[in-house]
């Protein structure tokens, strides 16, 4: 192989593709189209997402006509023309005249791919574009038409008709295209139908452009575009032939059977590397479609085997099979990865009724109906779309709805996984967590535990508890023998050394406690545990009984030892009755954050509590509080103790809350004990809504009178209270705010941070954009008369700028009744407890591990939002849920699936846009284009005029020359 010789080809190639109008008339069409396609066809803005799958979707089909239009002339031409003669009689190896032509047009191709490069620069602009798949669609596309080129070149090689030779090569390529779409694969079994899309170049396409680049597919490619030229060379060598004196039939025959083996060659190659699923690349931002550290790590903790079914229907939705291989294969490296403890297998209950009772009874889990066309007709068709994981006797079902995400528009309905790792090794840790023992955690996680009780001695004990040391001691022998060792038990009594006195409360809190509320006399009576760094008071709930104290030591075991499934309290207001008939009679009201509660049960346990016995169970992880009603103040008492004992809290409270009603929407104060309890924390809510430009928009009725008539119009407005947070506004360095995309904060009141935070730390987690403002005015409801767009004009003096919306505090926290009466253990009209409580059972202070959240608002994730949100619009509202999730890992300090938790495959989200800053962005993209082809015309053109004439012979060697 000649690289000179094969420059000069390609050089002569081009300079006569620039000669030639049709090439380039094409070359002008095919941007043209593409352009059209992706602002207007599929149009770009409505569907409201970073990315260019548009682009790469329409490429296999635009490529086709493409490529026929460079190839068709390149050797029909020159048979036309009578030089194909001439070259074939040069000193010039055939394989090198067909790389020359090859290369010219995969030349002329990478200048239109690079040409297209513009619509990926205004995502990226727009959005936060993961350009790994960007870079996966035009390595995809080169490749693709790599094929398309040889192709073609072969086609052109056997005639000298360019229309035969487009036709003919639009024919192939089509047909090789459709092989593997669902609409030709679906209507054959599932055996066929997945050779089918092994052959096809559109589904080979549609795997890289994803963002994984797999061997088996860049060997798809290379080698079908090896085979075509290498026929394509045979043709030449052929017309060669036809030159010399017939009889000789051997070289003939040679160059059949190289064409036969070579094509043997290819089919086997593509056979061997079927099974090889691990050899790939991951391009995209976020490894969505491979195994990384943390799901290896959680793989790695494994006692038990792990096993993964995957129940998958062959005969399912054409939306929903092009999915299953790629959940197989990937499934597949969790088999790799679990080093023996994981098995991956898969079956097919439509095909086998007992398996379809068996799964049904032990799993819940029946066929789902999906709707489906086929060529004459509609039917419906039963499948399965199911995993379960299973571990030891637990077990998690993930169906459809739990791994693919839809979106739709007017044009499409796309289907994509939404993050099988994540949804997979989610469900992989909750199964195994619910599984564990205590002994086997501590032993995988390597820690010791150690409990120190710090004790008076008996005679100072009161009388109800001087049986507790007793008690303690019988709890931590028996927890001794089944830890095997891991647990430490010391009892030491403070009132034998001021020091530990003093040591104590100031590292713990730990203040003696009084026997009457007099205050004379006053004993010790406080547990201390240990695991690793984690330290933690104890504060038995209930009589003190043995199994009062077991409980309570062995939750607050499992909150500091890592590989346990946590627990998350949430109040909220209780369900009400409201009248459904004339008749008077109730009808129960759903209770709100059910959606939320769903969501937190993936990778949480959920209770929901009222506390108004003024005790938060110590088995809860994380207290969540979220629009709750009237509180008293022994569920305040109750929320301030909890933290005081070293919890979290995280409270979704705006300074005014919405109350939805048939004739529109209304507003009333939230409560107010709430607001005081958190501004004693150090934050505080004020009385005002944030407005923001930046914003959603919201379906409003509004009502008109017209002749004496009412009518009632859905307006479309950019509501203000919607306010669009974005990355920007995010605080990019905590770990709630990883991998969110963007936060619908509905309804929201400013948020702010004390001054002075004596020892603890807070955070802004997110603010409102630079051009937000602050409104007073409580009332929420749009009037289109002040501004027909938003419904609201903005408040002359008003407060602006980045106004912080949530907020984050760690450290040691003052109680809330550090310096008032405890609502359990005194009260106000009694002037023995007026300056306080004196027994003593009250916590002043928290301890260092207490940490809170606050979000101003109260309808940041209720149902009312999650469902408008997935009504319209819902795309901008799927970072909440991500969110929340995070926020709940933080709040348990357990993180290590944020890593690899996303928002979904539609999360990315475009800017903010006014219809005329879209009209313009699409126009500039229209110039661009055009403006890059018209310079590429020029400099051809001029580069032309100047260039020396071609010599296709090779220039002589200095040997020849001697």
């Amino acid at each position: 192989m000649s690289i000179s010789s094969i420059r000069t080809i390609a050089r002569k190639e081009l300079r006569g593709a620039f000669l030639s109008p049709v090439a380039l008339i094409f070359l002008g069409v095919f941007l043209v189209a593409t352009l059209f396609i992706f602002f207007t066809y599929a149009k770009f803005f409505v569907r409201n997402l970073a990315d260019v799958r548009p682009l790469f979707s329409w490429l296999p089909i635009l490529l086709i006509f493409l490529v026929s239009a460079i190839t068709m002339r390149q050797w029909s031409e020159e048979q036309k023309m009578g030089t194909l003669e001439l070259l074939l009689t040069l000193p010039l190896k055939t394989r090198d005249l067909v790389l020359g032509k090859f290369v010219a047009g995969m030349l002329l191709i990478g200048l239109a791919l690079l040409l297209t490069l513009p619509l990926a620069i205004t995502a990226a602009s727009l959005g936060d574009l993961d350009w790994g798949p960007v870079f996966g669609g035009y390595i995809a596309a080169l490749l693709l038409a790599g094929v398309y080129m040889a192709i073609g070149l072969c086609v052109s090689a056997r005639t000298d008709n360019q229309i035969v030779a487009l036709m003919v090569t639009v024919l192939i390529c089509a047909i090789l295209y459709l092989l593997g779409s669902e609409q030709v694969a679906g209507v054959f079994g599932p055996q066929a139908a997945d050779i089918l899309r092994g052959l096809g170049t559109g589904s080979r396409f549609a795997s890289i452009e994803r963002g994984v680049l797999d061997l088996r597919d860049l060997a798809y490619y290379g080698s079908l575009t090896a085979f075509f030229l290498l026929l394509n060379a045979q043709f030449l060598e052929l017309k060669r032939l036809d030159k010399q004196p017939a009889g000789d039939t051997h070289p003939r025959m040679k160059l059949l059977v190289t064409a036969v083996l070579a094509l043997a060659n290819v089919a086997a190659l593509n056979i061997w590397l079927t099974p090889v699923t691990s050899m790939r690349a991951d391009l995209t931002a976020n490894g969505e479609y491979s195994v990384g550290p943390v799901t290896e790590d959680v793989l790695a903790r494994l006692d038990e085997p792990l096993i993964i079914t995957g129940y998958l229907s062959d005969k399912t939705h054409p939306k929903l099979a092009p999915i299953i291989p790629r959940l197989k294969d990937f499934l597949q490296e969790y088999a790799v990865r679990g080093d023996g403890r994981v098995t991956v297998r898969f079956l097919d209950p439509a095909t086998d009724t007992d398996l379809e009772e068996e799964i049904q009874e032990q799993f819940g889990i029946e066929a789902v109906p999906f709707q489906v066309s086929g060529h004459n007709e509609e039917a419906i068709i039963s499948s399965f779309f199911h995993l379960v994981i299973q571990y030891g006797d637990k077990h998690e079902v993930l169906s459809y709805q739990d791994l693919i995400e839809i979106h739709a528009d007017e044009s499409d309905v796309i289907i994509r996984p939404r993050n099988i790792e994540y949804d997979i090794t989610r469900a992989i840790k909750k199964v195994s967590q619910s599984f564990q023992s205590l002994e086997s955690t501590l032993v995988k996680a390597n820690q010791t535990v150690k409990l120190t009780a710090y004790i008076s001695g008996a005679d100072k004990l009161p009388v109800e508890f001087k049986e507790v040391p007793k008690r303690l001691a019988a709890v931590t022998d028996k927890l001794k023998a089944r830890l095997g060792g891991r647990l430490e038990f010391v009892q030491v009594d403070p009132d034998a050394d001021v020091e530990v006195q003093r040591n104590i409360m100031q590292l713990y809190g730990f203040q003696p406690l009084a026997k009457d509320l007099l205050g004379q006399d006053r004993f010790y009576l406080h547990l201390l545990l240990e695991t690793g760094k984690h330290k933690e008071r104890v504060f038995p709930q209930g009589g003190l009984s043995e199994a009062d104290l077991r409980q309570s030591i062995e939750a607050a075991i499992r909150r500091g030892t890592p590989g346990f499934l946590k627990t998350i309290g949430l109040m909220t207001k209780e369900s009400q009755t409201q009248p459904n008939s004339p008749y008077g009679q109730q009808a129960p009201k759903q209770t709100d954050f059910r959606g939320f509660e769903q969501v937190m049960r993936a990778d949480h346990k959920v209770r929901r509590l009222q506390a108004k016995d003024g005790v938060i169970p110590g088995d809860i992880d994380v207290m969540v509080v979220a629009k709750p009603g009237e509180l008293n103040d022994i569920q305040i008492f109750a929320l301030d103790q909890y933290l005081m004992r070293g919890g979290a809290l995280i409270v979704l409270a705006g300074a005014n809350e919405v109350v939805p009603e048939r004739t529109g929407i209304s507003t009333q104060a939230a409560n107010q004990k709430l607001l005081a309890l958190l501004k004693t924390y150090g934050v505080t809510i004020d009385d005002a809504w944030v407005m923001d430009p930046q914003s959603l928009r919201f379906p409003y009725p509004v009502r008109e009178e017209r002749g004496g008539r009412t009518y009632e119009r859905i307006h479309v407005l950019d509501y203000p209270l919607f306010i669009d947070v974005r990355a920007d506004g995010f605080n990019a360095d905590h770990a709630a705010l990883a991998g969110v995309p963007s936060l619908a904060l509905t309804w929201g009141s400013p948020v702010r941070l004390a001054t002075e935070l004596a020892g603890r730390s807070g955070d802004v987690l997110f603010s409102a954009s630079k051009d937000a403002w602050v409104r007073k005015d409580a009332s929420v409801v749009p009037d289109v008369t002040l501004d027909p767009r938003t419904g609201f004009k903005k408040t002359e003096g008003a407060e602006t700028g980045r106004i912080p919306l949530g907020v984050s505090i760690t450290g040691v926290f003052p109680s809330h009744f550090a310096q008032t009466p405890s609502p359990l253990f005194g009260g106000k009209g009694d002037p023995n407890v007026s300056d306080g409580d004196r027994t003593g059972r009250t916590l002043k202070a928290s301890s260092p591990d207490a940490r809170i959240a606050v979000i101003g608002s109260s309808e940041f994730i209720s149902d009312l939002v999650m469902q408008m949100g997935g009504q319209f619009d819902g795309g901008a509202y799927r970072g909440n849920q991500v969110f929340i999730t995070n926020l709940m890992d933080w709040a348990v300090e357990d993180t290590d699936l944020i890593s690899i938790r996303s928002a979904g495959a539609f999360a990315r989200t475009l800017a903010p846009l006014q219809p005329a800053e879209k009209t313009r962005i699409e126009i500039i993209n229209y110039a661009v284009v055009l403006l890059a082809l018209l310079a590429v015309l020029v400099i051809a053109a001029t580069r032309r005029r100047m260039a020396r004439p071609l010599v296709l012979t090779p220039a002589p060697t200095s040997e020849e020359a001697a």
